[in-house]
């Protein structure tokens, strides 16, 4: 596969295909032709003289400081070198080619004034499997995400440092030797072009949009199988009952509640019997209502991406008809917000998975099932530490779901006096979603022990594949075992592609 820059932009899946896999990058003929039209204007400034901000002067609060023509090639390397200041952990490699590619991206839109060879080299990089060692901590969001991207830039000078495949850390320009590229020299206005946008939240969360869309209907399968373990109604499911709120986030998950209850020994077993529950605790009637009022801000936050994605991100700008404007497009708000906003609804829908946890493991809530599901509790604890460990991942994740995009620093002696710490928002979303992983697998590891001590009753089908995805690793009920491991094989069930495909061969698509 081949993902092609073009001068109109690339797509969310171009993003992912090259993020996490070994894709190829190729610059469509035309976007090489919109930059080369962008740097003749750039080149015609340069040659009358004109002042103009990152061209002909210094940056953030020097951009009042003239700098000679023979020096500005020099001043293009110094911004690299200066804002390469990260420190920290390396950034996932995902992470950072993400990043490189929404560069070239905007780049190739043609409205940064830099010469096709510098996106070119980027290309070069992602291509070769360089990727550039970018610290974590770094970037406010101010303008854009600087540190992260200076460390990028810095490579393709042959400087910095590169991720080796080991996570070693080797220096840029023995990597590029390795490669069989070579370094580049920057030309007035190429290095601020390099470093002054916001594709590393971008990157980040474009990347956090497709997990979380697996995970909320990963949520909706653990949800199902709880309920089914615990002898929950399907009647709050039906579709008449949501039509009448019609926030269609709640209706599709909704509908895949009750499809993934249906053909149920186990729901049969109690469907009309009078005893049964009048109605069900929250944690299990409004699934869909926390669930769903999820993805529907994941519709949201994926609408704000993709404003972003086709957008112009630099500063300054080169404009068709030959002006060159200073913008305010590089502040990461738009995407702080969405990601923030995002971390809160992700945090919420694990929340209520614990909940359900929780009631399966009490003896005086999961209708029948016993204490902790240990068929010999007292000697044994069955699953109640694994219980512990959700709480204390809901707890981190209600601390990290405090918004980031709320906190301002000033920097650059008071010209950046407002950031957006978009970084710090995408970032901790990411973190976010790897602890929802980790709670759903805590559901699914119970709803299936569950379901197992309900033999000899038939789950549904989604409940049957569940059993047998895990299986091998699970056991039957019986004495306590070494729990982390059914934990890890729970989360890789969670997050990887395979139960779910298995569910939906026997039900059709999940929303």
């Amino acid at each position: 596969m081949t993902v092609t820059i073009q001068p109109t932009g690339i797509s969310p899946a171009d993003v992912l295909a090259v993020a996490r896999g070994t894709t190829k990058v190729v610059l469509d003929p035309a976007a090489v032709a919109a930059m080369a039209t962008s740097r003749s204007i750039v080149d015609g400034i340069e040659a009358a003289g004109r002042p103009v901000y990152g061209v002909s002067t210094g940056f953030g609060a020097l951009a009042n400081t003239f700098v000679a023509p023979e020096r500005r090639a020099e001043l293009q390397h110094a911004l690299i070198r200066s804002h390469a200041a990260g420190v920290g952990a390396p950034m996932p490699r995902e992470v950072v080619r993400a990043m490189m590619l929404l560069r070239v991206r905007s780049l190739a839109l043609g409205r940064s004034g830099v010469r096709p060879l510098v996106a070119e080299a980027l290309v070069d990089l992602l291509n070769h499997e360089v990727t550039p060692w970018v610290p974590e901590h770094g970037s406010l969001g101010a303008s854009g995400d600087l540190a992260p991207l200076a460390h990028c830039a810095l490579v393709l000078l042959g400087e910095g440092w590169v991720l080796g495949p080991a996570g070693e850390r080797i220096p840029g320009d023995e990597a590029l030797r390795r490669a069989g590229l070579t370094p580049i020299e920057l030309a007035a206005k190429e290095g601020l072009a390099l470093i002054n946008g916001t594709d590393g939240m971008l990157g980040m969360l474009l990347l956090a949009i497709h997990d979380a869309g697996h995970l909320f209907a990963m949520a909706d399968v653990t949800a199902a199988l709880a309920i089914e373990a615990m002898l929950g109604s399907e009647r709050p499911f039906l579709p008449e009952l949501h039509a009448i709120r019609p926030h269609p986030g709640q209706a599709a998950s909704a509908a895949n509640i009750h499809k993934l209850l249906q053909d149920s020994a186990v729901m049969d077993s109690h469907r009309h019997d009078l005893a049964h529950a009048v109605q069900d605790a929250y944690s299990m009637r409004c699934a869909p209502q926390v669930a769903g009022a999820a993805r529907d801000t994941l519709d949201f936050v994926a609408t704000v991406a993709g404003r972003e994605l086709r957008s112009v991100v630099d500063n300054p700008v080169v404009l068709p008809d030959g002006r060159v404007e200073s913008t305010g497009n590089f502040h990461g708000a738009p995407l702080g917000f969405a990601a923030d906003y995002l971390a809160i609804a992700a945090a919420e829908v694990g929340a209520i998975a614990e909940r359900r946890v929780d009631r399966l493991l009490d003896v005086t809530r999961s209708r029948d099932l016993p204490a902790f599901l240990s068929p010999d509790a007292g000697v044994n604890s069955g699953l109640m530490i694994a219980q512990y460990t959700a709480a204390g991942i809901v707890a981190e994740n209600r601390r990290l779901a405090a918004p980031a995009s709320v906190d301002s620093l000033p920097t650059s002696g008071m010209q950046e006096d407002h950031v957006s710490m978009g970084w710090a928002a995408a970032k901790k979303l990411r973190t976010v979603l790897d602890n929802l992983t980790s709670l759903l697998a805590v559901e699914l590891l119970a709803a299936v022990r569950g379901l197992q001590l309900r033999a000899p009753l038939t789950p549904s089908p989604a409940g049957r594949a569940a059993l047998a995805a895990l299986a091998d690793v699970v056991g039957e009920p019986g004495p306590d075992v070494f729990l982390a491991p059914l934990m890890e094989a729970a989360r890789e069930a969670v997050r990887g592609p395979e139960l779910r495909a298995a569910i939906e061969r026997e039900l059709g698509p999940l929303s």
